[in-house]
């Protein structure tokens, strides 16, 4: 299995100012796993500003633009590692373990914010679930499995579009139905992620055994 294979496609990579982020990062020396740690930051605040969003809307913005500087860490890791030539002996340790923690930081957070917090820890449940199931398939020799419909990037982008309208929702009318509608559909959506990709190992395992 090639090392391209085992990264999540992503057509951002190729875009020009991901390129321009990239070669503005490679001037300096920051590595890999000290970008890959300032993503884990960047969820944890995002996770604490949801938290307290109900009270004060704003909070929502900043949620979704720690989201949004959570991918960016997550997609820029990999271009230093890879194309920047800055990974290291534990750099999949790095590219996986955050990302798990990342998750759960701001999925729990926006289930606060959505005053359904048993619904933001079943998401992160969910989301940890899928990684484990992807790891599952790997380990019985299957491709890295990164189809949705709540896959990471999804899921991100759920709650980035919650966030803002959630914004908007409790300014301008004083409710807080988005913020409840997504978290529910992240976490209804991450189920029919896990159960498509068990699916998929199950269907490869029982034509082996044919």
């Amino acid at each position: 299995m090639t090392a391209d294979a085992d990264r999540r496609p992503l057509a951002s990579r190729s875009t020009a100012w991901a390129r321009a982020v990239l070669r503005l990062l490679l001037r300096t020396p920051v590595s890999a796993n000290a970008i890959s740690a300032f993503g884990i930051l960047a969820a944890l605040g995002g996770g604490a500003a949801l938290v307290f969003a109900p009270a004060h809307p704003w909070l929502f913005l900043l949620g979704a633009a720690l989201t949004q500087l959570r991918l960016l860490c997550n997609l820029m890791d990999g271009l230093v590692a890879v194309e920047g030539g800055r990974g290291s002996p534990t750099g999949a340790l790095w590219n996986e373990v955050p990302d798990r923690l990342e998750d759960s930081f701001l999925l729990v957070g926006f289930g606060y914010a959505a005053f359904l917090p048993e619904a933001g820890y079943a998401a992160a449940i969910l989301a940890v679930f899928t990684t484990y199931l992807r790891a599952v398939g790997v380990s019985h020799g299957l491709p890295q499995d990164f189809r949705g419909p709540m896959a990471k990037p999804h899921r991100m982008a759920a709650l980035t579009a919650g966030c803002v309208l959630g914004c908007l929702e409790a300014v301008f009318v004083g409710t807080h139905w988005l913020p409840a509608l997504t978290i529910l559909t992240v976490a209804l959506g991450t189920v029919l992620t896990a159960w498509r990709r068990a699916a998929r190992i199950a269907d490869a395992l029982k034509a082996r055994a044919a």
